[in-house]
This record gives structure tokens, C-alpha cells and sequence, in this order.
């Protein structure tokens, strides 16, 4: 994008890092320390350098109240050539940490992941949810009722495993001292599947 100020820079890769969820016109006034009629503004002169520059794949378009990167209308044949047939991609290291953490742990809350791994998990759980390897299961009661995670049936056939009894054992100390038996809990995860992986 020609002439992108710091500002737009911002926007657009806030926008970008947030994917579908978008992000609200507030939200990116908070996040880039800017007022909202800059944020209005740059928007709109990211929207006409989108548009002008025939050489650029994506814009920017409201929807639902919320901003978010979106492909151009005239590439849509291409994008349903690549939803019909997706490449076969392996899972992430940070999508692998997730799963094994709902495998061994299920049911589980996106906070629980997130307390054993330490770090947000929102886009991992996102994309595992995408691939069916994992799915709600239920929710917590009280307030909020946050999601349950759990794996799939989907789950099994990826690692060829007749149920999920026949995952390998852990040491109990690991669900205790995360922060200690991280390392070990997914290095045995990860040796247990590696095999799984190579044959995909």
C-alpha cells in the first residue's frame, strides 16, 4: 500500500492479527492511543488505496459494527478453489500445545488452557475448532457458563486412536506443576503422535 502513514500501518495489522473477529472502531482507538474520528478517517483512506490499487487481493469493510480485512469480490473464484480443496497443512507448535492440553484435560475451559500453556489461546482453539479436532462438549455452570473443550471423533482418526483411553499415560505431577512438566508433557504428546504426523 503506497503512502500508508503509521496510523493506517497500525490499523492494518491489528485488522489483520484479529482475522474474522474484527475489531469495532473503538476498540481500534484504544489499541493504536488515537481518537476515533482518526481512526474513521485513516479507514476510509485505507478503503480508497484498497480500491485504487488494482495489485492488492484484500479491503476493508465493516461488518456487524466491527472492521475487518476482507479478499476482493473479484477473487472469489479463486477462495472457493481453495475452500473446495484446502492444501493439507500439520498443526502449529502453539495448536499442538492447545490440543494436547484439551486431550489429556478435557473437559476443559479456554481459561484453564490458558493458565497451563501461560499464554492466550483463542486463535489456537479457533483453528483446532475449524479442523473438527475439537469441539464443545458443554458449559460451566454459574456466570458466564464458559465453554467446555473436548476432542472429537475427528481427533482419533488424526492420530489413528480407537478411543481416547488409548492416548499414553502421564505423569500426574504435570496437570499439577504446568510450569515445570510443560516441557515433558508435550515432548511425550508430540513423540507419541509423531508418527501420526509423518503419515498425514
Amino acid at each position: 500500500m503506497n503512502n500508508l502513514n503509521p496510523l493506517m500501518s497500525k490499523i492494518e495489522s491489528l485488522l489483520f492479527v484479529i482475522g474474522e473477529d474484527g475489531l469495532t472502531i473503538a476498540q481500534l482507538s484504544e489499541f493504536t492511543e488515537s481518537t476515533e474520528q482518526e481512526v474513521v478517517e485513516a479507514i476510509q483512506q485505507m478503503v480508497n488505496h484498497y480500491e485504487l490499487d488494482t495489485s492488492r487481493g484484500i479491503t476493508v469493510k465493516e461488518i456487524a459494527g466491527t472492521y475487518q480485512l476482507i479478499s476482493k469480490a473479484e477473487n472469489a473464484e479463486f477462495i472457493e478453489k481453495l475452500v473446495e480443496n484446502p492444501p493439507v497443512q500439520s498443526l502449529s507448535q502453539a495448536a499442538l500445545e492447545v490440543l494436547a492440553i484439551v486431550a489429556y484435560k478435557q473437559p476443559i475451559t479456554r481459561v484453564e488452557v490458558e493458565d497451563l500453556r501461560g499464554v492466550k489461546c483463542e486463535r489456537a482453539l479457533h483453528t483446532l475448532n475449524q479442523k473438527g479436532l475439537i469441539h464443545e462438549v458443554g458449559r460451566v455452570e454459574g456466570t458466564g457458563r464458559a465453554i467446555l473443550y473436548g476432542t472429537t471423533r475427528e481427533f482419533l482418526n488424526y492420530f489413528g486412536l480407537k478411543n481416547i483411553e488409548e492416548m499414553p499415560p502421564l505423569d500426574e505431577e504435570m496437570g499439577v506443576l504446568p510450569e515445570d512438566g510443560q516441557d515433558l508433557f508435550m515432548s511425550e504428546f508430540q513423540e507419541a503422535f509423531n508418527g501420526s504426523e509423518k503419515a498425514k
